[in-house]
């Protein structure tokens, strides 16, 4: 690896649910910076009925991004990829893609769920995944096309970062901490099961194999550093290729008494383990044990996340109506708080469409009056939410036994004050907001280390980052009555 007076100059590639973006990191034992060289929509389309990623646009974005790094940087010293979970591309003998992946919210996964759990009881699946049960798991996908065409005429299964590595070197491999969200893979061996294998229709066979965070993942070929100008050799480096895993990474702990919150699209709420908590109590509590750097366990519960304000925006942006952020953020602000509050999870508000009307539906449901205006509607999600991260971090606490003096809030709503400072409130404990970027920052700590230039565990890497950057702190105000009588009106 290039690496010029004890400076690695690293390029991270990280995916999100609505946009994608190439960073371009400076590290050394005292130095992170990053900078945006190229960001890129993430546009799912429809076709034919079904919801599917437009991984190519997504490929092309990330090409540009690596002319753009190249350009202002010169030489690259690695590459590392991180995205969201579960969706993957299918690959034939030639390894040619068999069709766009399809995108988790799509509709094909209802009822695949019900299928498995016919075949394999509830109970033995979270004995050997650990994971929480989501509609749109690997697992349920690969049960929904059990038959297909498609899925008979695969070779390869490549989740969505490891295809696009694969784009770039011509290597098949399967990150682990992404397969860990498979709803396959053995929690406790990091091995994929046979049982769950056979209950979704496929073999392990299909799966290439398994790397670690800071493996070799090959190098650029030569039509991509022809057509990105870099010079070679580039590397591509697995990092933490589950966004949420590289997320963990960049939280800026000083112990391992926290709690984290990594808000973007979904907001996944949780604690860093170092085993897996398999009991019947974290089952039943819907709780996840992913995989995370390190051999560490990602704790953690999802929320439905910022998806609730995006749609909303969204949904008012279509209809003509004002949608600024800054401003709605202002307005919620003086709305009185727990006008109105929703279970933030419901699955009524998973798929795309009229996220406002569907919030107004459940408030009426509950016997409340729904929001009478965008303001309200804003406030009445990030009550929600604020509630929803109590929940979970008070849960994580009680299952795990590992008690948290702070809250970290990274990614996209470590940005937003209001929603900070209310999940200060109904945690009853401070929170750290910031970084932003801390997927970006993780990925590039774990290529780092992996070229030598910073050194030591996850304690080590965590330092670099509060020494570097920008942080602030909501202390809880108020007392802990309305949360309680909050949760209670939606029966938590």
């Amino acid at each position: 690896m290039t690496v010029v007076d004890g400076t690695a100059t690293i390029a991270a590639v990280d995916l999100g649910a609505s946009s994608g973006r190439v960073m371009l990191g400076r590290v050394a034992p005292d130095r992170l910076d990053l900078v945006e060289v190229n960001r890129f929509p993430n546009v799912p389309v429809r076709v034919a009925g079904t919801l599917h990623w437009d991984v190519l646009a997504l490929y092309r974005g990330v090409l540009e991004g690596l002319r753009a790094a190249g350009r202002d940087a010169g030489r690259i010293t690695s590459i590392g990829i991180d995205s969201w979970a579960v969706d993957y591309g299918l690959l034939d003998a030639g390894g040619s893609l068999l069709g766009n992946p399809v995108h988790y919210r799509d509709g094909r996964t209802d009822g695949a769920m019900d299928k498995v759990l016919a075949a394999v009881p509830a109970e033995e699946i979270y004995r050997i995944t650990g994971l929480q049960f989501l509609p749109f798991n690997t697992l349920y996908q690969l049960a929904a096309c059990a038959e297909s065409p498609q899925l008979a005429a695969a070779r390869n299964l490549l989740l969505v970062p490891d295809l696009l590595s694969y784009w770039l070197t011509g290597i098949a491999g399967t990150e682990v901490t992404n397969a860990s969200t498979t709803q396959l893979l053995d929690v406790r061996t990091r091995t994929w099961s046979d049982r769950l294998l056979a209950a979704a229709g496929v073999s392990a066979g299909l799966f290439p194999p398994l790397r670690q965070p800071g493996d070799g993942a090959g190098e650029l070929l030569p039509d991509v550093l022809d057509e990105t100008g870099l010079t070679g050799p580039v590397p591509v480096i697995a990092v933490g290729s589950h966004d949420t895993a590289s997320a963990v990474v960049g939280v800026p702990a000083a112990g391992e008494q926290f709690a984290y919150v990594s808000c973007g699209t979904w907001s996944l709420v949780g604690v860093e383990l170092d085993t897996p908590v398999l009991t019947e109590d974290s089952r039943r509590a819907n709780f996840s044990n992913e995989g995370g750097v390190d051999g560490t366990t990602r704790y953690l519960r999802n929320v439905m996340g910022l998806w609730l304000l995006q749609e909303s925006i969204r949904t008012w942006n279509a209809a003509g109506l004002p949608a600024d952020l800054a401003s709605l953020l202002h307005d919620a602000a003086r709305v009185p708080a727990f006008s109105a509050v929703v279970d933030a999870d419901d699955p009524a508000f998973l798929p795309p469409g009229d996220m406002p009307a569907r919030i107004a539906a459940a408030c009426r449901r509950t016997g409340q009056t729904p929001p009478q205006s965008q303001a309200e509607t804003v406030r009445c999600i990030l009550d929600s939410l604020a509630l929803a991260y109590r929940t979970a971090v008070h849960d994580a606490v009680r299952l795990s036994g590992r008690d948290v003096d702070a809250v970290h809030i990274v990614g996209g709503g470590a940005r937003n004050g209001l929603l900070c400072q209310l999940t200060a409130d109904a945690c009853r404990r401070p929170v750290v907001a910031g970084p932003v970027e801390a997927a970006a920052l993780g990925n590039l700590l774990v290529q780092a280390r992996a070229a030598g230039v910073v050194h030591g565990d996850l304690r080590a890497l965590r330092q670099l980052l509060r020494s570097t950057q920008q942080l602030t702190v909501y202390e809880p105000q108020g007392n802990d009555e309305p949360w309680r009588a909050a949760a209670a009106r939606i029966g938590r």
